[in-house]
């Protein structure tokens, strides 16, 4: 039985026990090389991008250890793992970096020491990191016939490496080039090259076909290294994902010469696909100016936008030998590929078929975004499913469709497949934009994509219980969208976080992380209770420092940083505890099993030193295996009160319990209550002793220790209540009080237990 499986929509474990997967993705510095090391605030050799190693990204196999432990006992049992197409082929078409699949599958072996179940992730960010963001090759640019070089002046992409000043790259405007014209055409020739751009043809194949077959084949060589290793698939690699958050580009554009009205994101210089087109061409446009404040976009101006006769298309004495791929004659280098199909004309520059992007040329159906979705993301879908089960035919994938938008509508057809995971992404814009933590109103982002609102004022939740519950209630539609159009199957959120640089970085100062832990909170408990299978948070980044974050676009969203002063932990420091702790810890025979029992005092925990961020939000009790069918449940951080339901068909065997993750942070020794329903319960130790997890036995307390609480109930419906130690004073509901000592008061009762 592998590690993993999938049974009427629920994870299950090789014991038969629901499994629910709390994970982490791992490492958002995978996007960057690591030689030479180019972060995105560094210009220095960025344009040669064949010459480059993701070797120890995203961390050196030495380092490996220290932190996959940490992870696990940050409580993490699950790891999306990043990976980018660049890092297995960017030396040129079909050469691939054997290197970086032996580290990988080094990294997995590591990983598998630790219990960890991994997803792999292929990920990109608006298309590749030479147009703002993260994942394909440079020479995919050069085989759209784009130049990357030329790319600032045109504004056909906005990049921090090549931005005058680094340090002043506005906050979050990398997504913007979702809609600039480098994204644009290479998100549009990607998915619909035969439809859109029958002309570019390389190799013999569409453009289309050329750059699938690559990203495919990339992806198919680094499983096939994973493969032959041995001792990895479905012990370790749980399953696949799709590409990460993919994009339409300019499909099912209506009108090329305005900004869609579902294009929610406008931030610093704002073109419309048109504009975008000609200041590609090295034509000057006047364009709006965009901000994102407290009450969301808004406009601010406009400006002028002069590429000098600069184009973003590569020149026609560009020497398109150097690849080694024979560019079809019809397909012609120096001229827009736009005009070559006729969209426009450059003699006079007026637009011809504003509405190119507009129906399927196909048949003439009109395109929506859940049409897309449909035809050209299942049929890639198809394409990237069947080559990863060429390997194993009962291998999980995790599909994940364009961000925020309708699953694909497999319900029903032959691509309905129990072995299928839905896995959207889901942040709460107004906090990732603006920085801040409003406690005060947001809105339903969901709702309002889903027109469930005759205006948008009707979507303003106000209060942060309201919010709160809104956030909860996105999750649980989008989860049912998935059951409404994929099927009976899983759904975990792949992506979904907070911002840690809030409020202008002020916790990194005074160390007060209110404002990140109430952010943070309101997240997981969404998370918590929408009824989903699961999520990994994004995200850990290995190398993220208070001055640059996580080294990519000033973003700042890892869980962990090197730079954060020592606080007390659990790491670097053998956690002492007397051997009474390795003793099941449960109620008498004698006492009622519904009453209420206290943890026995164990006698003081040492900790040590360690770098994490809000540890009060994320390190959390949850259900890390059920007997029978988990219930709703959820952690109360204000109360500190973690409450569970399930119903099991029969009673619990011996041998396999339900059992929940319970960590000391909140849950110490001797300062605990649980209550259950009926059976009987116990409160183990569990060590990771040479990165093998196993509960203690003797009087040997090396290693790091987590703490299970293990239940044997019987059949029918079943309640679980802990109530733990409350570590914050601030009001959770942000009442805007003083959080006197609070951090004093934190750091003190790290001391006196120890950290997950």
């Amino acid at each position: 039985m592998p590690k993993l499986h999938i049974s009427k929509g629920k994870f299950y474990d090789e014991h038969g026990r629901e499994v629910y997967l709390r994970g982490i993705n791992v490492d958002g510095s995978a996007k960057l090389p690591a030689k030479p090391d180019l972060p995105s605030h560094e210009p220095t050799n960025f344009f040669k991008g064949d010459d480059v190693s993701f070797v120890n990204r995203p961390f050196p196999l030495d380092e490996a250890p220290s932190h996959f432990a940490r992870l696990r006992n940050w409580g993490y049992t699950t790891i999306r793992w990043i990976f980018t197409w660049e890092a297995l082929e960017h030396a040129g078409p079909g050469k691939y970096d054997t290197e970086f699949v032996d580290y990988t599958v080094k990294c997995l072996r590591i990983a598998k020491e630790f219990g960890f179940m991994v997803i792999m992730d292929p990920h990109q960010d608006v298309w590749s990191r030479f147009t703002g963001g993260s994942g394909a090759p440079l020479w995919t640019l050069y085989a759209c016939g784009l130049d990357p070089e030329r790319f600032a002046v045109t504004e056909a992409a906005l990049v921090q490496n090549t931005w005058p000043d680094p340090t002043t790259f506005p906050k979050m405007i990398w997504a913007t080039n979702y809609y600039r014209l480098a994204s644009q055409v290479m998100f549009t020739v990607f998915w619909a090259g035969k439809e859109f751009a029958p002309k570019a043809i390389i190799d013999g194949k569409n453009i289309s076909d050329y750059l699938q077959d690559h990203f495919i084949n990339a992806c198919r060589f680094l499983l096939k290294g994973i493969s032959d290793a041995g001792g990895l698939m479905d012990e370790v690699v749980v399953g696949w994902e799709t590409i990460n958050e993919p994009n339409f580009g300019l499909i099912g554009n209506q009108d090329l010469t305005k900004v869609p009205s579902e294009q929610k994101l406008q931030k610093g210089t704002s073109p419309n696909a048109w504009q975008a087109t000609l200041l590609g061409s090295g034509i000057a446009c006047e364009v709006e100016v965009w901000d994102v404040g407290g009450m969301g976009p808004h406009k601010t101006g406009t400006t002028l936008v002069d590429p000098q006769g600069e184009k973003a298309w590569l020149s026609k004495d560009y020497d398109d030998t150097k690849y080694g791929w024979k560019r079809d004659p019809d397909w012609k280098l120096g001229e827009c590929l736009w005009a070559q199909c006729g969209i426009w004309d450059p003699e006079t520059g007026e637009i011809i078929k504003k509405d190119y992007f507009a129906k399927d040329p196909r048949d003439g159906s009109k395109i929506d975004y859940l049409y897309f979705t449909n035809h050209w993301f299942v049929d890639h879908f198809r394409k990237y499913r069947d080559m990863v089960r060429s390997f194993n035919k009962d291998t999980i994938i995790f599909c994940q469709p364009p961000t925020n938008e309708l699953p694909p509508e497999l319900k029903g057809t032959i691509d309905e497949d129990e072995n299928i995971v839905y896995c959207p992404h889901w942040y709460d814009g107004l906090t990732l934009m603006t920085k801040k933590w409003n406690s005060w109103w947001n809105v339903d982002v969901i709702g309002v994509l889903r027109g469930r609102y005759s205006s948008p004022v009707f979507a303003i939740k106000l209060g942060e219980t309201a919010i709160r519950a809104c956030f909860r209630d996105q999750l649980a539609s989008m989860r049912q969208e998935g059951l409404d159009n994929i099927g009976t199957t899983p759904c975990i959120f792949t992506e979904t976080g907070i911002p840690f640089d809030l409020d202008d970085k002020k916790a990194y100062d005074n160390g007060d992380y209110s404002s990140q832990t109430s952010a943070l909170d309101a997240v997981q408990f969404a998370l918590e209770g929408s009824g989903i299978q699961g999520y990994t948070l994004w995200n850990y980044t290995s190398i993220n420092t208070n001055n640059w974050g996580d080294a990519w676009n000033g973003e700042d969203l890892s869980i962990y940083s090197r730079s954060l002063p020592p606080t007390p932990s659990t790491e670097s420091t053998r956690v002492e505890t007397p051997s009474s702790i390795k003793a099941t810890l449960s109620p008498p025979p004698s006492m009622s099993a519904s009453s209420t029992t206290s943890l026995p005092h164990q006698g003081p925990l040492t900790t040590s030193s360690t770098n994490y961020r809000a540890a009060a939000a994320h390190i959390r009790p949850w259900p890390r295996a059920i007997h029978g069918t988990l219930g709703p449940f959820g952690f109360d951080l204000k109360h500190s009160t973690f409450t569970l339901s399930l119903t099991a068909t029969s009673a619990t065997p011996n041998e396999y319990p339900t059992e929940i993750h319970l960590p000391r942070l909140h849950f110490p020794v001797g300062q605990t209550q649980v209550t259950v329903s009926g059976g009987r319960w116990a409160v183990v130790a569990e060590t990771l002793v040479g990165g093998t997890q196993g509960e203690e036995e003797g009087g040997d307390s090396s290693g790091e220790v987590l703490q299970v609480l293990r239940w044997w109930h019987a059949e029918g419906e079943q309640k679980l209540e802990v109530k733990g130690v409350v570590i914050a004073t601030k009001d959770m509901e942000g009442s805007g009080e003083e959080e006197m000592g609070y951090l004093a008061q934190y750091r003190q009762q790290l001391r006196n237990c120890s950290v997950m």
